[in-house]
């Protein structure tokens, strides 16, 4: 339940597509989850930068971010060329399918006539076929007036846009593979429509059924080729047969039945999979088509992510369950984090702050952790950063170390520069709840030699009994009350992720019933029990029980 957020990445948004594998052209995008609280903190989204003229880095940044945001006319408004820059800006991201770009600028530099430039990664996500990710530089020049804007160039953009040089985008037709479930039941898009980007990727780095494509730098004149920019997708022949997945139909039914009853048309992601093998059985995104959420997005996990927090303070007895661990209304920490609503519990135990999802508590521990620890654990126990081989193109997770001590206590509680998406959080439940990370796998294929892509660490015993107990405590008397009256032992925890003034906190829920875990997030859906929980409710309630 957390409401700060540190980031010096600035995402684009989603938005809806079709199911096809032609992909429809990139429309305006919204600011993107990573990018969150250090907005209300007056820091913007980058760190302050001690280069030449702050002004000049500030506009810089500020260029990228309304860029990666979508708005355009004022990411033009920030140059020397107005009209211009926002037509080439939109017929750039249009005309190549581009959303969600990921814009991270790096120092300036002053050059001796006084202009100003500032490079940056470029990381952008074209529909349906992967990342194309590059790097170019802003020329920034003072004003008449002692302002700075972007000197305005079609190498801007990219560094071999040009007069007389464009970029083209050309895919390379594909029908998606015949897919069943672990079964052998078919699985069609019509009747499981939340499959539709997920059965385009399928067998990938495998069976080469995913789409292809590639980014060509063209003449203007002619149109000749000059040189190819990225490529995508294998070039392998597809085997003949359908592709064998881990899913089960079942519960693929469940989790699109339960999105659309209770995400209410919001942007939402669940995964299930089994604790035991890591073996997926449900993907489902709401809207049912374009953007894969659920193995791809890359969201600020909140307060689910106080459950690596806790494995890492256990893990060194940093804190014992029933140790007191205060929990004020705020806490300061190079800028005021508070509670949920204000919330408050005096002389709570640490047990009480998990099951209540107290920030505050939390942040107070961070010096019994290194700068680097907790991106450590994650990677050493639960396999986050580690290069995952899931079937299907995938976000891997990201936990870099803390740039300052606000950034540091931001991390505690899920926020900060983590990111993560339901995928990694079903994995991180199912490890927590059983000590062993499992590769989570969408086909079958993959289930084997993945201990040559991922190296853990089990969990001590000691540690998963403390997690479990304080999972199932806070479903029996904390925040994920919302699954109380179920069957079974269920144990979950609950996460609310700030991601900008103008935005409604990200909910979030990770469960674990029997042999399944699942995980959830509802884009701006305010808190996670109230938005994910009817959503993991309603699957649980329905999800076929002999899977388990």
């Amino acid at each position: 339940m957390d409401h700060h957020d540190h980031t010096s990445v600035i995402t684009g948004g989603r938005r809806p597509h079709r199911t096809a594998v032609r992909a429809v052209t990139a429309g305006a995008v919204v600011l993107a989850v990573a990018a969150g609280g250090a907005y209300a903190a007056g820091l913007g989204p980058f760190e302050r930068d001690t280069g030449p003229d702050p002004a000049a880095a500030e506009q810089a940044r500020a260029f990228l971010a309304d860029w990666a945001a979508g708005r355009l006319p004022s990411a033009a408004g920030r140059t020397t060329s107005p009209g211009t820059a926002q037509r080439v800006l939109d017929s750039f991201t249009a005309g190549l399918d581009i959303s969600k770009p990921k814009l991270t600028a790096e120092s300036a530099a002053e050059a001796e006539d006084g202009t100003v430039t500032v490079p940056f990664t470029a990381r952008m996500p074209v529909e349906g076929l992967g990342t194309w990710t590059y790097e170019s530089k802003l020329p920034l020049r003072e004003q008449s007036d002692g302002s700075w804007k972007v000197d305005w160039t079609l190498s801007v953009v990219h560094p071999r846009l040009s007069d007389t040089e464009k970029f083209r985008l050309e895919r390379e037709e594909t029908e998606p593979p015949e897919v069943t479930d672990r079964e052998g039941t078919a699985l069609s898009g019509a009747e499981f429509p939340s499959l539709g980007p997920v059965m385009a990727q399928l067998g990938g780095g495998g069976g080469g059924t995913g789409p292809r494509g590639a980014i060509h730098l063209v003449d203007r004149a002619t149109g000749k080729v000059e040189r190819t920019e990225a490529r995508f997708g294998a070039r392998t022949v597809r085997d003949d047969g359908p592709v064998r997945t881990t899913l089960d139909a079942g519960w693929q039914a469940a989790a699109e039945k339960a999105l659309a009853a209770h995400a209410d048309g919001k942007n939402a992601a669940l995964v299930a999979l089994r604790i035991d093998d890591g073996e997926i059985l449900a993907v489902a995104n709401s809207p049912s088509s374009g953007f894969n959420r659920a193995l791809s997005g890359t969201y600020a996990p909140g307060s689910t992510w106080k459950i690596v927090t806790t494995s890492a303070l256990l893990l060194k007895d940093a804190v014992a369950p029933d140790d007191v661990v205060d929990c004020p209304k705020y806490l300061t920490v190079g800028k005021r984090f508070q509670n949920v609503e204000l919330s408050e519990h005096p002389g709570a135990t640490f047990r009480k702050d998990f099951t209540e999802s107290c920030n505050t508590a939390f942040i107070s521990l961070r010096d019994r952790l290194d700068d680097g620890e907790l991106g450590e654990v994650a990677r050493e126990y639960f396999g986050v950063g580690q290069e995952w081989h899931v079937g299907a193109p995938s976000y891997d997770g990201s936990v870099p170390v803390p740039k300052d001590e606000t950034e540091k206590a931001a991390s505690m509680i899920g926020q900060g520069r983590v990111q993560t998406n339901p995928l990694i959080m079903a994995s991180v439940t199912a490890t927590a709840v059983s000590g062993t990370f499992h590769q989570p796998s969408l086909t079958e294929q993959d289930t084997e030699g993945n201990e040559d892509t991922t190296r853990t660490t089990p969990l001590p015993r000691g540690v998963v009994a403390q997690l479990r107990e304080m999972l199932r405590a806070t479903v029996t008397d904390g925040t994920a009350r919302v699954l109380s009256d179920l069957p079974g032992e269920i144990g979950a925890k609950t996460g609310t992720a700030e991601v900008s003034d103008d935005q409604d906190n990200n909910g979030w829920l990770v469960a674990h019933r029997g042999n399944v875990a699942v995980a959830c997030v509802v884009e701006e859906g305010v808190t996670g029990g109230a938005s994910a929980g009817p959503v993991v409710r309603a699957l649980l309630a329905a999800a076929p029980a002999d899977s388990e």
